[in-house]
């Protein structure tokens, strides 16, 4: 596709659109549909504490994994065709862990659910590169607000679902969407076939290059910072209002229910600033500085403002958004935005899937808050230096060329 001028985002390109919205939607529903009901699900059978531990954990993991294999797999399949074959899985996945009957065909079903999202969320951003190179600021606010809705709508449905329709069909209904987004995909697939679109073929080399350029290492520490954030604040948030400043369970989830919620201005004004802007270190700058006045405002007065300490903290999980934008314009091929996008995520996931057990050993250990609240602070830190070297103009190509040669 040509990245000459800017066109309307509609002309030629409704079903991307359709498609990378239902596929973003499918992405956070899969993911966020299993822990309001699990409660009820128990009732059916027992699902042991180690199983819910493992299901916490595997999300990450599973995003690790599959972020490394997805470039391989997009290299032999097409972006398309890949994208059609994560719905395919993902729904399978939804309607076998409808269908559970115990907490190891459970598990089972929930970690191919978390393949094809590991797959799914590597995708997005090159998808976006390949069909909107002139409107990635605009496609990626789209998709990354869809995927706040769709992170905050099944805690929000799934028990009154449950309570009338029973678990199952609480956890099954999601599966309708995956089988949605496969559509546009499937008819793009067809486009592609028929020559009416051109993409540039990966070079099996790119990845390995990546691992030598400081601007990617900058990325994968950004995104590892936000995820850790994320993860950690999901997984122990409310407890840690709980115990340090002694607000009830019930104020606990509402506060983790604003820390989610900070996600939607940050998704929607996040790709603007970036593309019309570019406000990157800018954005670096509030995340460090709320992100750390959070966790203080934890440490030295937890009981004195628990909801501003909570809202600082969401705002700076604003790197999220920040990162995925940058994934689509640090990169100047398709070849490269795959690759980038691979390398960034699964070697970021695999630092994040140690933070949400790691700090739960530590507050064992020490039978405090204290140490694990400072090692979330620096690792926030650790944004700064990430961000002087993304702050500049530069692709991971023109890395390259500058010490290296021809791309």
């Amino acid at each position: 596709m040509s990245t000459a001028g800017v066109r309307p985002l509609w002309r030629g390109r409704a079903l991307a659109v359709v498609g990378i919205v239902l596929f973003a939607f499918s992405l956070r529903t899969a993911v966020a549909s299993l822990s309001p009901v699990l409660g009820l699900v128990s009732a059916d059978f027992d699902v042991p504490a180690a199983a819910i531990g493992l299901i916490g954990t595997a999300p990450p993991v599973c995003y690790a994994a599959f972020g490394i294999l997805t470039p391989r797999l997009e290299r032999r399949f097409g972006l398309e065709r890949l994208a059609v074959t994560a719905m395919a899985v993902a729904a399978v996945g939804l309607v076998a862990r409808a269908l559970a009957v115990d907490a190891l065909t459970l598990l089972l079903a929930t970690a191919l659910i978390f393949a094809a999202v590991g797959v799914g969320n590597v995708l997005l951003p090159p998808l976006v590169k390949t069909y909107f190179p002139d409107r990635i600021g605009l496609v990626t606010t789209v998709y990354s607000t869809t995927l706040a809705v769709a992170t905050f709508l099944p805690p929000l449905v799934a028990v009154p679902v449950a309570d009338a329709a029973g678990w199952r069909m609480s956890l099954g209904l999601w599966a309708v969407f995956a089988g949605a987004a496969i559509i546009p995909w499937i008819a793009l697939v067809m486009r592609r076939d028929a020559g009416l679109d051109v993409v540039e073929t990966a070079n099996p080399r790119v990845l390995g290059r990546l691992w030598r350029l400081p601007l990617v290492w900058a990325l994968t520490t950004a995104f590892a910072v936000s995820g850790v954030l994320a993860y950690t604040s999901f997984a122990w948030l409310p407890r840690i209002l709980v115990d340090v400043a002694g607000v009830t369970p019930a104020t606990a989830g509402a506060l983790l229910s604003l820390f989610a919620a900070m996600g939607f201005p940050s998704s929607l004004l996040v790709p603007v600033l970036v593309v019309r802007a570019n406000a990157t270190r800018a954005l670096f700058a509030v995340a460090v500085i709320t992100g750390l006045a959070g966790v203080g405002g934890l440490l030295l007065a937890p009981a004195g403002a628990p909801l501003l300490w909570v809202a600082l903290l969401g705002v700076a999980a604003l790197l999220f958004p920040l990162v995925l934008v940058l994934l689509g314009l640090k990169a100047r091929t398709h070849e490269g935005a795959v690759a980038l996008s691979g390398f960034v995520q699964s070697v970021g996931y695999a630092i994040v899937a140690l933070f949400p057990f790691g700090i739960g050993i530590l507050h064992d250990a020490t039978g405090s808050w204290t140490l694990p609240l400072i090692v979330l602070a620096v690792v926030i830190a650790a944004a700064v230096p990430a961000s002087v070297l993304i702050g500049g103009r530069g692709t991971i190509e023109d890395a390259w060329e500058r010490h290296h040669g021809k791309w």
